[in-house]
């Protein structure tokens, strides 16, 4: 989709700090970091939200959270800990309508954000 923006990361249109990428996924940093380590991943075919995932996609959710789990380890996030956030649809959050996961972490996180 030409408008969104993770779709032109993806193209190499906008750039962005890429930390990992295969044929499913794309991990880059986060230019409004919110911790020390601010990481999106997200699937490289355009797919609004988690509403969106079907069973052709079942390969998808796997490839998610392995590639945060080896992040984790990459950026020294996996021994103290780390916070996962997908933000779904407009109440949820969600701003950019391209499913992407936040990694943050280096930092001890509070909850509510802020």
């Amino acid at each position: 989709m030409a408008e969104c923006i993770f779709c032109g990361i993806i193209e190499g249109n906008i750039p962005a700090e890429k930390v990992y990428e295969d044929e499913l996924v794309t991990a880059f940093k986060d230019i409004h970091a919110q911790a020390p380590v601010h990481i999106l991943v997200i699937p490289n075919q355009h797919i609004p939200s988690i509403q969106q995932i079907g069973e052709g996609d079942s390969q998808l959710p796997g490839r998610f959270f392995s590639v945060i789990n080896q992040l984790a380890q990459d950026y020294g996030l996996a021994e103290r800990g780390y916070r996962i956030v997908n933000n779904c649809g407009e109440d949820g959050g969600q701003t950019v309508h391209h499913i992407h996961f936040h990694l943050l972490g280096a930092r001890h996180l509070t909850w509510p954000p802020g």
